[in-house]
């Protein structure tokens, strides 16, 4: 008779009790010998009765030192992980399948993972007396998935990483400024490292203070001061020292004395990650992240951050460079405006009209301090042609082909004169939303012309006296001081000693613009200049009126020449503008009566000038009347061409006795 195989199979299986196996068992003999599938034999008490080479290499032991040991006694600590279960089987006599665990066997120095099977053995009574295990080792398996999942996970972080890097990039290419769209760069960067609070400090690029200028802290209490100054004894001035990212803990933080990282500290902040904004010529700032959290931030978070931070340094790099720009547009602009407005004429005098000793006098002056850089005060009444000096001061210059800018005092309103001559920093008042240069910096290199001086209010004296002694002041707003080499040239119509002595205009800044005074004299004090004045503006007028005026009345001339003229020559250049108006064909008309008006009784015309007033208009309309052959009416009239109603005319002759026969 022969052998079963099954009972073949068992006799080669190490077996405390080889003649106890029973059917049942015989069903696991074929897999005893199997190098994949792990295989035992437990009695009641848990002792293993018979072990496959597999399993006794899984325990990491000989197969006959198991044999009469406990389960504990072979696996250790991992056996009360399925004890639970053999003892179920023992009670139930139920199988228990696909039962997973994990552990560290004795033998072994990694956790280990496998699956098992457990067969209840049955006698013939259906008593389960032994059990049968089935032992499928997966940690290899579980390492590859652990594996697979790691590189998932670290493929998602990249992603995350990746895909924050390019919406910070979107982001600043949207808008430079940085300033403006930080909160949102920090929202990107919140997603992947979960920071409570970010900020960001800026170097000013003159000073080299560090400046925290905006912050993203949703969640903070208020202990945070607005805008501080970062000292180099705290983090962010030991990054600054280092030119590198650094991570600090509580702890570290604690070790410095300064008021920012206390705030930082009472705002609950656990660690804190400073990277500085690195640029080829230096750094411009530094970003810094902090949290809650002990360990927010690791090493490999660096290279993130240095990424972003990259990114921002150019981006603040690039916004300064468009400042710059912007301010050196705007300076060319207001270059160009003032520019424009100057007379670009031939000759040293060639805007002054006039050979009068009084004026040749006052040209004489002009000539010999023109070369020298010396401040000069322009005194003379309105409309003397002061300004028309100050220009022939500047073209005489060694500053002839820089900047002549010119700033009516009187013309600006107090509170916006500083700003005007000075400039000023954008936010340093209400409604200055950009930065302003001042004319004073647009004047540097060349002359600034302060027309009506007398009229600056005292408490800006001071300003544009340290700018006469030193050459320097500040923008509006600004602590940083600005040098200039400009030259002053000033003008008043005020008698300046008087308002020294009635305390409105300080001595000290009087004596500084009185190093050469050049006075102006009034028209009346030149009359025999008031010909050539009247045929100069005659031939501008004409030129801009496209007429044709070849005739001033020898009558006419003689009243402008015998005029007062208390508003100087620009009283003078208006009347010729309205007559300019009022004529017609080649003869100038000049409208006398209009003098009278509103002069002042101490200028009022004596009666010679009166005399000679009603003898040239005599002969001014003899010469009409004469022209149109006694005709008053009609558009050919006498009348219409004197501008005047027929009974105008007739009440006229009678009072200026005209009669046919002197026609």
């Amino acid at each position: 008779m022969s052998l079963d195989p099954a009972l073949t199979a068992w006799s080669e299986i190490p077996s405390a009790y080889p003649h106890a196996l029973s059917e049942p068992e015989k069903l696991l003999a074929a897999y005893f010998k199997s190098s994949t599938v792990g295989l035992s034999i437990l009695d009641a008490e848990l002792r293993y009765l018979a072990v496959n080479q597999t399993l006794a290499e899984i325990n990491g032991l000989p197969a006959v030192q198991h044999l009469g040991k406990t389960i504990g006694e072979i696996l250790g600590p991992v056996a009360g992980t399925i004890e639970p279960a053999l003892e179920s089987i023992l009670g139930t006599g139920e199988p228990v399948l696909n039962l997973e665990f994990s552990g560290k066997l004795p033998t072994r120095n990694e956790v280990g993972h496998w699956i098992i099977h457990l067969l209840p053995i049955k006698n013939a009574h259906e008593k389960v007396e032994r059990i049968g295990v089935v032992v499928i080792e997966i940690s290899e398996q579980r390492r590859l998935e652990k594996s697979v999942h790691d590189l998932t996970s670290q493929l998602r972080k990249e992603m995350a990483r990746l895909q924050m890097l390019l919406e910070v990039s979107s982001i600043l290419s949207a808008d430079w400024n940085v300033l403006h769209v930080f909160r949102n760069i920090s929202a990107r960067i919140r997603r992947v490292l979960l920071q409570e609070y970010a900020g960001l400090a800026i170097q000013d690029s003159l000073t080299g203070a560090l400046v925290l200028e905006t912050v993203d802290f949703p969640l903070g209490k208020g202990f945070l001061s607005a805008r501080p100054v970062i000292g180099m004894n705290t983090p962010g001035g030991e990054v600054l020292r280092q030119r590198a990212p650094m991570i600090f803990s509580r702890e570290q933080l604690q070790t410095y004395d300064a008021e920012i990282t206390r705030q930082t500290l009472d705002e609950g902040m656990q660690s804190l990650c400073c990277v500085p904004l690195l640029r080829p010529q230096g750094t411009v700032g530094i970003l810094s992240l902090a949290s809650t959290r002990s360990d927010a931030f690791q090493l490999d978070d660096l290279s993130l951050l240095n990424q972003v931070a990259s990114q921002l340094a150019v981006a603040i790099e690039n916004q300064r460079a468009a400042e710059e720009i912007a301010r050196l547009k705007q300076h060319l602009e207001e270059e160009k405006k003032f520019l424009e407005g100057e007379i670009h004429a031939g000759g040293k005098f060639s805007e002054i009209v006039g050979e009068s000793a009084a004026l040749a006098e006052v040209l004489a002056k002009v000539a010999t301090v023109a070369p020298s850089d010396a401040t000069v005060l322009i005194l003379g009444e309105t409309g003397t042609g002061k300004e028309l000096i100050a220009r022939a001061i500047h073209r005489m210059s060694g500053r002839s082909q820089r900047n002549f800018i010119k700033v009516n005092c009187a013309a600006i309103p107090t509170g916006l004169l500083e700003s005007e001559l000075f400039g000023h920093e954008k936010g340093a008042f209400t409604g200055a939303v950009s930065q302003k240069i001042g004319r004073m910096e647009l004047a540097n290199g060349g002359t600034l012309f302060l027309d009506e001086v007398g009229e600056i209010p005292l408490e800006l004296q001071p300003k544009l006296l340290r700018v006469l002694q030193d050459q320097e002041f500040e923008r509006l707003g600004s602590t940083r001081t600005i040098r200039v080499n400009v030259r002053i040239v000033a003008a008043t119509n005020r008698d300046l000693v008087r308002s020294v002595a009635d305390r409105h205009f300080r001595a000290d800044l009087y004596y500084r613009l009185n190093v050469f005074p050049v006075f102006v004299p009034p028209l009346r004090e030149r009359r025999e200049d008031i010909p050539l004045l009247v045929r100069h503006f005659v031939r501008k007028f004409s030129a801009r009126m496209q007429r044709n005026i070849e005739n001033v009345p020898t009558e006419a001339m003689e009243a402008l020449t015998a005029w007062s003229w208390p508003g100087n020559v620009r009283e003078l250049e208006n009347l010729i503008e309205r007559s300019m108006i009022l004529s017609e064909k080649s003869f100038l008309r000049v409208p006398l009566k209009e003098l009278f008006i509103g002069a002042p009784a101490a200028i009022s015309p004596d009666n010679s000038f009166s005399r000679t007033l009603e003898n040239a208009e005599r002969e001014h309309i003899l010469r009409v009347l004469r022209e149109t052959g006694g005709v008053l009416s009609g558009p050919d009239g006498a009348a219409h061409r004197l501008a005047l109603k027929r009974t105008t005319l007739q009440s006229k002759m009678r009072r200026l006795k005209i009669t046919r026969r002197d026609l």
